[in-house]
Formats: C-alpha cells, structure tokens, sequence
C-alpha cells in the first residue's frame, strides 16, 4: 500500500468504501448469469460441446470463487474488504495517511492545510462552532501515529516559514510547520543552528517540540526546553501567545502538549552558534563502561552507547566541537569501508542459499551497492523471528562496527544524525539516573537487566539497544520532567524491524515485538520508574491494562491539569484523537 509521510493527499485502489460506493464486484453475478440464462436452441454437436467447455469454465470460476472467500487473506480479518474492493474507485476527496512505518494509518476526507495565520484560526473557530475534529499531525514520523485521527486533521506542511532571526539573542521565529533541515539551513548563514537534534531532520518543528523528542547529552535538555515561546491558535480562547513571562503555568503544560491543548502556529527557539564536531565511534563492553561512565556523560557534550544482543560488543558514540587548537584528530582507520562491510556481506550470501534456496544472483541488487543498515534489513527479512538467525546477524553487526573505528569531522546538524534503517517497531523508556556528579547508575543496571531478559527468553532481539541522555525539562508533561537543576535521565530503545511487505510476516513480527515490549513492562518499568516516549507508547486493547496505564501516568504527569486545560481551552476536544483520550480520559462529572 502506498504511504505517505508527507501527509499528501493519496488516492489509490485500496480503501474503505461507504455503502454508496460502486465497485467490481465478484465473480458471482458472473455465475448467477450462466445459470440464469434463457435455455439454447436444441444442440448440434458443436453445441454440446460448447456447452461442456461453458460447464467447465462455470465450474472453474466457482471454485475460484469460493476458495478466493473461503482461505485467510494475506493480511488479517479487518483488510479483507479491501482486498475484495481492490479495483473500486475511491473519493477524490478521501486522503490515506500514515505514518513512516506504515504501521499506523487513517483515510479522511477531512485533511486540512491551511497557508496562513489567518486561515489556521478561521478553521480552528468553525470546527469549533461545528464540534468538528481536526487532530494536530505534523510529518507522520511518530512510531505511535500520535497524531492520526479518522475524523479529521490538520496540518501545517505550508505554514513553513522563518519569521524572524535575532543573531543577538540566537533566537529565532518560526512558523511550526517547518521541517528541522529546513530550519537548519535557513539560519545557517546568521552562524546558528539548535542546540541538539533527535537522529533525523524531517520533523516539523511543532510536531518534535510537542511530543517531547530529545537528542542526547547529558548537559543538553530534551527539545521543548529550547521553546521560549508560543503563539497556541485555540479553539475557545482564540490566538494565545504563552512563554515563562507570559502564562508561565500554561506555558510549561502546553509546551510538551501533544497538541490537545491548541494548534502550535509560531514557535520561537533558543539557538546556539553553529560549529563543527568530531564524531568518535569506538567499541567497548559493558564493564568498561561501568568504569568510565561517569567521566563519559560529564566530558562529552553529547554521547550515546548502542549495545548489540547477544554479544558483549557496544558502540559508543561521541561528539564534540572541534578543538579551536589542536584541530580534528589524525586518525586513519584500519579497515575500508569494503573490509567492515565484506562479513555481512558473506553472511547475507550463506543465509540467502539457506533460506531462499536461490543463489544470490537471481533478481538480487549487487550487494555491493548497499550500505550496513540495507544490508541489515536484508538479513533479518530471511528469517526475522528466528533467534538463531538474528543472532548471527548481530554477531555480523559487532564486528562491522569493530571494523567501522574512528573519526567523523562536520557540522552538528550533520553529525548529530543516525541511520536508522527501515520500517521499525520502537519502543523507548526514559527514567532518571542520578546527577552529572553523581550517576546513580541504574542507567546501566537496566541495562544488564536488559540483555539478561532477552537472553532468558530467547528474544529475537535485533541491534541495536539505543541509550541516550538528556538533562532535566521543566515541561510538566515531559517524561524527563523534573525541578532539580542536576538531574539526568536515560532513554532506552529497543527495536524490532519490519525488513518486508508480506503482511503475514509484518503482523508474526508485530505480535513478536508487542511480547518483547510487554517482558521490559512487567520486569523493568515499576522497578526503575521508566516511562515511555510519548511519539512511541501504544495504547493497550484490554480493558484492565489500559486502566493500570493510566493509573500508573497519572504517578508522574499532572493529568488533572491538564485535562483542566482542555477543558478550557478545547471543551469540544476537536484537537484529540482516540489515543489521546484513552491515555487522558475526561471525568463527565466535572
């Protein structure tokens, strides 16, 4: 199926249609015609036969036909009508959206962009006065699909100016709908750039800001905090500007606000003079890094380890600004890029002969055109839920990075990314982990609890475990919230890929995923007080889990607060989707 990050408007062959809909149908009138024919004029020979190649070709058709309704689709139960309407032509106003990996996605026919300022607020007053839904979606990029709404949706992909630059203050104006390169490169020029970055560009300033992201740096805040303020267009008070001076209790709910509490339309952000970093990327193992963890968090600006299941390999990865003395470092590595990659390469070939039963060279693309991270996705495509198999491809993933030592020299808002590889599950947790001064070390205890579980229960648990950190928010809403100056908090991801588009294979990976998650819940979140990423955290289907999740988020967010907000701000709740009201039901009695 066709996806869309870009939220643009997509009409294709596959859909739910209304019952006013036309459509191809099934063989069946096909049948009902033979056999409803007027009967034929006394048989010639010729005839005869005619007849019986007609009864065969009838026979064949109803086979057809009722092996086509009797054998599961590819896909589950509820994509079965869009299999049998495949050719069915569909509204031209109706828009697909989802998200980037496909594993969240809504049609509507209400997909709204407004140009201006202007436009925004007339839409947000009707849809209002209308009790209207348009659910705030910014670039699709939310693993969660937080933003997605069938009833309708608002985006501000042409709302994407920069309004104004103050060099002075290192602040900068922008409309919300800016993507992070965008701005990146508008302000480059002025010597500014923002002071961190989450591992990819395509974000929409107001998308990234109000679910909390972060990059990583145990001195660097996560990227609300670089929010000095707000212009909010709400449905019932109209256009707010809110900052620390300016509503400051509003403004420290509604900055990490998962747009429930009005449309972000202008953003202004606190920049940083723009220089180069030198990336060092080394291997280690968690032992070593118990010695130097400390001194790792508080001598590198930003830093963040990668650990790879069922080895004792991690990655660390450092950045830091070039020395203004010594230069970037004189390094060269070992190996060619050629020499890292040749071991998965061969792995890829065995594997292929072992799976596939093919050689490589029958409609394969040349191996050597692809980088680690396709490579990657090639591998775990072959056989993903086969701990055996991933295994292996994480073994071929730690000497790959063993060989991959070195230095990187460029700009932050070039370094600071990281391939992510393709389609993925992700779930990502975020506790607090002492102080700068004092690490408490249960970053790297849950760590260890970790890998243990995965071991234990033999998770085919693929590379990487991703730990970042960041310092404290003073977003109400933020899961690294906290009104201690000093205090830290680690990320952690885990991953599971989505290397195919058989949907069988998609919806066994998806099930493998929600099981691995659900062992990290049970064993780990309580103990270490962990919450999940608001652009990651899914909601669950039964009852008494959903009502254990909302009581356990009502321990760390100001619920009530917020929720009172809305009430004010949005009594009619046309800014919420469905995941919004699970997480944060509002009492009917109040």
């Amino acid at each position: 199926m066709l996806r869309s990050i870009l939220l643009r408007k997509s009409i294709r062959s596959l859909g739910t249609l209304n019952s006013n809909s036309s459509a191809v149908r099934p063989p069946f009138p096909v049948l009902r015609t033979l056999c409803t024919a007027a009967p034929p004029p006394p048989p010639s020979s010729t005839d005869a036969e005619l007849r019986k190649y007609a009864g065969y070709a009838a026979l064949v058709l109803f086979c057809g036909a009722a092996t086509y309704f009797s054998f599961p689709f590819p896909e589950d139960a509820k994509h079965k009508k869009a299999h049998i309407f495949r050719y069915a032509p569909l509204p031209e106003d109706l828009h697909t959206v989802s998200n980037w990996s496909g594993t969240h996605e809504v049609q509507t026919r209400n997909f709204h962009q407004p140009e201006n300022l202007s436009d925004l607020e007339t839409l947000v007053k009707d849809s209002h006065e209308k009790k209207a839904r348009i659910r705030p979606v910014g670039s699709g990029l939310s693993p969660n699909g937080v933003g997605l709404s069938r009833s309708g949706m608002v985006n501000l992909a042409l709302m994407d100016k920069v309004l104004e630059v103050d060099k002075d203050k290192k602040r900068v104006r922008v409309q919300a709908g800016i993507r992070v390169q965008q701005l990146v490169d508008a302000i480059k020029d002025y010597g500014l750039t923002l002071q961190n970055f989450a591992s990819i560009r395509e974000q929409q300033i107001g998308g990234i800001v109000q679910v909390g992201a972060h990059g990583t740096g145990a001195r660097l805040p996560p990227i609300d905090e670089q929010v000095v303020s707000m212009k909010l267009v709400t449905p019932a008070k109209g256009t707010i500007e809110i900052s620390k001076d300016k509503n400051p209790e509003l403004f420290y709910l509604a900055r990490c606000g998962l747009g429930g509490l009005g449309v972000v339309a202008e953003v202004t952000l606190q920049c940083v003079e723009r220089q180069e970093l030198v990336e060092h990327t080394y291997v280690s193992n968690l032992q070593q890094i118990k010695k130097n963890h400390k001194k790792l968090l508080s001598e590198n600006k930003h830093v963040k380890y990668l650990y790879i299941p069922y080895t004792d390999t991690v990655v660390i990865v450092t950045c830091n600004p070039v020395s203004k003395w010594k230069g970037p470092p004189k390094y060269k590595s070992k190996y060619s890029t050629d020499e890292a990659l040749q071991h998965v390469r061969d792995l890829y070939e065995e594997s292929l002969l072992k799976y596939s039963r093919k050689s490589p060279e029958s409609n394969e693309p040349n191996i050597n055109e692809l980088s680690f991270t396709e490579l990657r996705d090639k591998l775990l495509a072959l056989h993903p839920l086969n701990t055996d198999h991933v295994m292996k491809v994480n073994e071929a993933e730690a000497e790959f990075w063993s060989k991959s030592e070195g230095y990187r020299v460029g700009w932050s808002d070039e370094i600071l990314g990281f391939d992510c590889g393709g389609q993925q599950w992700v779930s990502e947790t975020c506790f607090a982990a002492g102080t700068l001064s004092k690490p408490s070390m249960e970053d790297l205890e849950y760590i260890e609890e970790l890998k243990k579980l995965i071991e234990k229960e033999a998770v085919p648990a693929p590379a990487p475990i991703e730990q970042r950190w960041t310092a404290r928010s003073k977003s109400l809403m933020s899961p690294a919230f906290s009104t201690a100056d000093d205090d830290i908090f680690s990320w952690v991801g885990i991953i599971m890929y989505l290397p195919t588009t058989d949907a069988r294979q998609r919806k066994d990976i998806t099930d493998e995923f929600f099981h691995y998650r659900h062992l990290t819940q049970a064993e780990l979140w309580d103990q270490y007080s962990a919450y999940e990423h608001w652009a990651k955290i899914e909601i669950p289907k039964d009852k008494e889990e959903l009502e254990a999740l909302q009581a356990r988020l009502r321990k760390r967010f100001p619920v009530d607060a917020y929720n009172k907000a809305r009430r004010e701000l949005d009594p009619n709740r046309i800014l919420s989707n469905n995941m919004v009201e699970k997480l944060f039901p509002v009492s009917t009695t109040v």
